[in-house]
């Protein structure tokens, strides 16, 4: 099923809603409203100054801060004047950025005072001509400008309006680099609006629906699904600044009326064990939960169901590469522990190493087809001839498909765990460990073992709400053998005070095989 663009690039979608609905709030700030008319017209100056400033089309311009209304502004800016935006991680160190930055060659930055310590010296060693503060600069001068000293410049009628097309890039994503340097994924206009049109239909997205902002914007999940969404449905969303403190997200999910709430497991877990006040249960507006970036526990899935009952718990999986978003529960059937269908004009395929469909219920690899699959990596040529074949791309993910087309993520490829020949999926433990009460997160990593070839470790942050005075590794590894084969028991149960994530709070397994091995075990 092909999908029908309203638009050719993002300029267009933002001028449509101020033509048709100027007065209709799109973004909630602390206790600011902005209408389409007020945030075209913030698109349009600072999209003269980044004109002013020598900014040209198909340069680069990156964003290195934490949620703001400026970045929204920055997105439709750059892309108007023809550029390329950038999101970048804003938890990385100067060193990483000097990578990122010249890989892309990017020549402007946005970023703000809270990153000041990492990216105030990157002029000296990028290309970036011109850093933009968002609230205050550690320096003032004709390369460090304050956002707010430029947002009232006027655009002039010469004004040169570059218009992408959908197949023009538009946005570059910067993988997480669990392997390496990290890769830039080069995402078009049609890639990102294939996530959106697909996600409005899937979702029955309308005006009156209002997201919550919560999550980092420079990451592909929330940039696509969370912030251009909105856009996209002429519906509207709320920009929080920073996570903590949690209460505030809860706080404003209540009193804005949001109705589409984004999370990834850690914070559904978190919030599922908070004791949330009787009327936010009885007055939320929300009707629908949406998870992805890691697996969601049975458990979570079913505590949610039980306590939310307007409310579904739609679980979904992406990849940057993917723009991001690939498959998601139906709000009408979800299936516990499923990722659900491809959206509407996908193609997902279960394939062997011959890149050869295996039956149904069988393990393989995840392989997508369809507008959501990015152009390739930038600067890299041999990784996208290894990631995309024949415009089908490989995901680098184990999985499995039903009857009913509903996939199953089963682990990432890299992760898999070959015992004496035979495969463990360290998700299937960490499932098993996620049911035990007293467990907060965990995870599950491969080592080498001279007998075995490999052999599972895991890793678990304990509940502090709860009595665990008595809980010992042995302890858990004697509730799981109630529901585990013995040759899929972890070796060794490390109990630790928290487990590294990313910001988005996907579990740095890196970080912990790098643990395990500075140790000096095998």
């Amino acid at each position: 099923m092909a999908l029908n663009y309203p638009y050719q690039n993002f300029y267009e979608m933002i001028s449509s809603n101020a033509a048709s609905h100027p007065n209709n709030t799109v973004i909630f700030i602390d206790d600011n409203k902005v209408t389409n008319a007020q945030f075209l017209k913030k698109v349009d100056s600072f999209a003269r100054f980044l004109e002013i400033s020598g900014v040209h089309p198909d340069d680069r311009v990156a964003l290195i801060t934490a949620n703001s209304e400026e970045f929204a502004i920055a997105v439709f800016a750059v892309t108007k004047i023809g550029a390329v935006v950038v999101p970048v991680n804003s938890m990385l160190k100067e060193s990483e950025y000097i990578y990122i930055l010249n890989d892309c060659e990017a020549k402007l930055l946005l970023t703000s005072i809270k990153m000041a310590k990492q990216v105030k010296n990157l002029q000296k060693h990028t290309q970036i001509k011109r850093t933009v503060w968002i609230d205050e600069a550690p320096i003032l001068d004709t390369h460090h400008l304050l956002f707010d000293e430029i947002a009232d410049i006027k655009p002039h009628k010469q004004e040169k309006f570059h218009p992408k097309k959908l197949d023009d890039l538009a946005v570059i994503f910067y993988t997480s680099g669990t392997t390496g340097n990290p890769k830039g994924a080069m995402i078009s206009y049609r890639n990102i609006f294939s996530n959106l049109e697909s996600a409005s239909q899937t979702f029955s997205i309308t005006s009156k629906d209002r997201f919550i902002v919560y999550l980092p914007m420079f990451h592909a999940f929330t940039f696509s699904i969370m912030v251009m969404l909105p856009f996209y449905a002429k519906a509207s969303f709320i920009i929080i600044r920073s996570i903590m403190p949690f209460s505030n997200i809860i706080k404003q999910t209540l009193l804005k009326r949001v109705t589409i709430f984004l999370g990834v497991p850690d914070i559904y877990n978190a919030l599922i064990r908070a004791k949330l006040p009787w009327y936010f249960l009885y007055f939320n507006s929300l009707r629908a939960f949406i998870s992805g970036a890691s697996a969601l526990s049975e458990d979570t899935f079913n505590k949610y169901s039980k306590v939310f009952s307007k409310a579904k718990m739609l679980e979904g999986y992406g990849l940057s590469e993917c723009s991001p978003a690939v498959c998601i529960n139906p709000l009408n059937q979800q299936k516990t522990l499923s990722v659900g269908k491809a959206l509407p004009s996908y193609e997902v395929k279960i394939v062997d190493d011959e890149m050869i469909e295996v039956p149904r219920g069988q393990i393989g690899e995840i392989i997508v087809h369809g507008d959501c699959v990015m152009m390739g990596y930038l600067n890299n040529p041999e990784a996208t001839a290894d990631t995309i074949i024949n415009g089908w791309l490989r995901t680098g993910d184990l999985g499995k498909m039903d009857e009913d087309d509903y996939i199953y993520i089963v682990d990432r490829m890299k992760d898999l765990i070959i015992s004496k020949g035979i495969n463990i999926y360290p998700r299937q433990i960490e499932e098993e460990l996620m049911k035990i009460e007293y467990i907060k997160g965990a995870a599950v990593i491969g080592v080498k073992d001279p007998n075995s070839g490999e052999v599972p470790i895991a890793y678990v942050e304990l509940d502090t709400d709860m009595d665990t005075d008595s809980v010992t590794p042995a302890s858990i590894k004697t509730a799981l053998k109630q529901h585990l084969a013995n040759f899929k028991l972890p070796k060794v149960v490390n109990i630790v005070d928290e487990l590294p994530k990313t910001a988005t709070g996907k579990i740095l397994k890196r970080m912990l095989k790098e643990e395990y091995l500075s140790q000096g075990e095998e």
